[in-house]
């Protein structure tokens, strides 16, 4: 029988990225958006499934005879307060809710750096004050309690608390996936410690899927950046392996405006915008 992996925002961007990189030739991907999708290709082996995470019905027909869930779907930047609660933190429980109630063991979640985007890089300014700079033997452990910079990151700081509840009520294998930035090249100056490349990202999430880890885990979503400043270890232990690395980007990697005076923090910029004020 081959793995039936439901994909929710397979739509968005990062979605786009897994599509293809997630494919094998003993699973069936089921793509869930609230928008239109891109017809199956000619050997393509998907579903494709319109919903809405605010639609409970939907969700558990989405969830039925799944093997596991990868979340995705949700507002990927900061907004209004109602909108970013009823999106990423109501839907995740209504998705959660669904999985646990059609029996789904694995969830992988995306959540993002943006949930422990107060904390600095080692050595960097201690601005603002009482910023913490924790370190490990690779880098800034995975495991850090949330420190948002945002009320996005705030609910990704909710998601991830959502996937402990379930994981340790319910017995199931939650994966929150703390994600950088995960674009084709390294966006800005930030992106060279940050990156996450779609090759690593579809690594990770294989690695979520395949391992005989269970429990509750957190793990940094970054690819094996030379000047990457947290921790890759935890991921290694359920297998994952990160090829790419931001460095041969460098020579023309610019600051992004918005980036200037927040390079030291996790967050960057996020740390800086107004709440609830939509970018």
């Amino acid at each position: 029988m081959p793995e039936r992996v439901l994909v929710t925002g397979s739509g968005g961007r990062i979605g786009g990225y897994l599509r293809p990189r997630l494919a094998a030739a003993d699973r069936i991907l089921r793509l869930l958006d609230v928008v239109d999708q891109e017809p199956a290709g000619p050997d393509e082996r998907v579903e494709l499934v319109r919903a809405d995470l605010a639609d409970p019905a939907a969700l558990a027909a989405a969830c039925a005879g799944v093997d596991a869930v990868v979340h995705l779907a949700a507002i990927p930047t900061e907004d209004a307060w109602d909108t970013l609660l009823a999106v990423n933190v109501i839907g995740t429980r209504n998705v959660l809710e669904a999985a646990r109630a059609a029996g789904v063991r694995r969830v992988v979640l995306a959540s993002s750096i943006h949930a422990a985007g107060f904390y600095r890089q080692p050595g960097s300014s201690p601005e603002p004050a009482g910023v913490p700079a924790p370190t490990g033997p690779d880098g800034v452990p995975s495991g850090v309690p949330p420190r948002p910079d945002s009320y996005y990151g705030w609910t990704k700081a909710a998601v991830e608390s959502l996937g402990s509840l379930y994981a340790d009520r319910f017995g199931m294998t939650v994966f929150a996936l703390r994600i950088g930035a995960c674009f084709p090249e390294p966006p800005g100056l930030r992106g060279l410690d940050g990156w996450l490349s779609p090759d690593d990202c579809a690594r990770l999430v294989d690695a979520c899927l395949g391992t005989d880890a269970t429990g509750f885990r957190v793990l940094w979503g970054v690819s094996r950046n030379t000047r990457r400043w947290w921790s890759l270890a935890e991921g290694r232990e359920i297998g994952y392996e990160p090829v790419d690395d931001a460095e041969p980007y460098a020579d023309r990697a610019r600051p992004l405006a918005e980036e200037l005076g927040t390079i030291g923090l996790l967050g960057a910029q996020f740390s800086r915008y107004s709440l609830g004020e939509r970018h």
